[in-house]
């Protein structure tokens, strides 16, 4: 059995998410991993980190051994702080339903007609652009007004909720980067006061108002709405933007895949498989609540165990030819979206995003194509582009 120490010991590949080869393409990196250490100790993260699908997917929905809400080993989280995010089930139960009932029923046919059109108007504008950044222009734009549409509340200003969204995102990696905390904490009291300002003024149809209407009924408390709301907000925000940046490099890098999603069967299962492919989301962390073992590797209670989703989503025994895009890959139980009960409360909406910038980009007038070297965010929790440069002229 391996501990810690052990692990510390012992030979093992070197991985540093900040890297800026990994950053570039880490998928050759995670295979490496998975093959010959699937369970390593990760020293500056002070964590586990797993890297096959079985053993990510089973910590995922295993909520009564590994915990989100630390408070179960015994960590101080004050209780005005909690949210869907950070509770368990049960006491999750309830305010997850809430948020989820919520979500599926609104418009979301309107909704994707509307992103429709705005896709449209955004290419029409810059079809005679020599070159645009994508992730400026296409995906934060696309992005906040989905987002602020679904949830029924006023669309920030682009520029500086962009500004906020980055640095949370960034705030993410404090682990492996300190110096993203004092930006990462202003960001969020900026944006904690626009939470705010919506619960004072809000009064829009959209899944804050449903949320509120039905909070008493469910026993969901105040504060578990403000702090849940703050939270798809910026995660559904977050997820469509970096997603959407993603989904257009491996098109624009595998032009024969936008051929091929003409054929209107393969859309579906062909948004799956972009997000499986490469997607944002590239772990998440749970803590142990008691002794246990994954494979050989003894876990202790209070350890943390971080699942590298991204390696998982190209595990060969889950996913045949997991480095090709096969859109019409099916079943498809990737863990793009999580797994459990903590998966994204938005995956409907994030997969109807992705959809409708497909169909944006088979109808264009011009097909896209790269106009300079793509950047990537340096970022580790979400896998992300800082810069697209492509254009319309051909």
């Amino acid at each position: 059995m391996n501990s810690p120490l052990e692990a510390a010991a012992a030979p093992a590949i070197r991985y540093d998410p900040l890297d800026p080869d990994t950053l570039t393409s880490p998928y050759a990196l995670y295979a490496r991993l998975r093959e010959q250490t699937p369970v390593f100790w990760h020293e500056q993260l002070a964590s586990w980190v797993l890297t096959r699908y079985r053993d990510c997917r089973d910590v995922l929905r295993d909520h009564g051994l590994f915990a989100r809400d630390r408070r179960r080993v015994g960590e101080d989280v004050p209780e005005f702080r909690q949210s869907v995010q950070s509770l368990d089930p049960p006491a999750q139960t309830s305010l997850r339903g809430l948020f989820i009932n919520s979500l599926r029923a609104q418009d979301l046919d309107g909704i994707g007609r509307r992103a429709r059109r705005q896709i449209a108007d955004i290419f029409d504008r810059m079809s005679g652009r020599a070159e645009f950044n994508w992730m400026a222009e296409v995906a934060a734009p696309v992005s906040l007004t989905l987002t602020a549409e679904l949830l029924g509340v006023e669309e920030p200003e682009l520029g500086p909720y962009v500004q906020i969204s980055d640095a949370l995102a960034r705030r993410m990696d404090y682990g492996l980067l300190p110096s993203v905390i004092e930006t990462g904490d202003q960001a969020r009291k900026k944006f904690n006061a626009l939470v705010d300002s919506w619960f004072e003024t809000n009064d829009r149809p959209g899944t804050l108002h449903d949320v509120r209407k039905n909070a008493a009924k469910a026993r969901v408390p105040e504060h578990y709405i403000r702090n849940t709301t703050s939270v798809t907000f910026n995660a559904s925000f977050g997820t469509v933007y970096a997603t959407a940046g993603n989904v257009a490099l491996t098109l624009l890098q595998h032009p024969e895949a936008l051929e091929q999603l003409r054929d209107e069967r393969l859309l579906d299962t062909g948004v799956d498989e972009l997000i499986r492919f490469d997607g944002p989301a590239q772990g998440t962390s749970r803590v142990a609540t008691r002794r246990t073992t994954i494979g050989d590797t003894v876990i202790e209670p209070g350890q943390t165990v971080l699942t590298l989703m991204a390696a998982a989503n190209r595990d060969p025994e889950q996913f045949p030819r997991p480095d090709e895009l096969v859109l019409d890959r099916s079943p498809n139980p990737h863990l793009g979206f999580g797994w459990g009960p903590h998966a994204c409360l938005g995956t409907i909406f994030g997969q109807l995003a992705v959809k409708q910038l497909v169909i944006g980009l088979l109808d264009a007038a011009a097909p896209l194509r790269p106009a300079g070297a793509p950047v990537r965010r340096r970022t580790a929790t979400v896998r992300s582009l800082d810069t697209l440069p492509v254009t319309f002229r051909q």
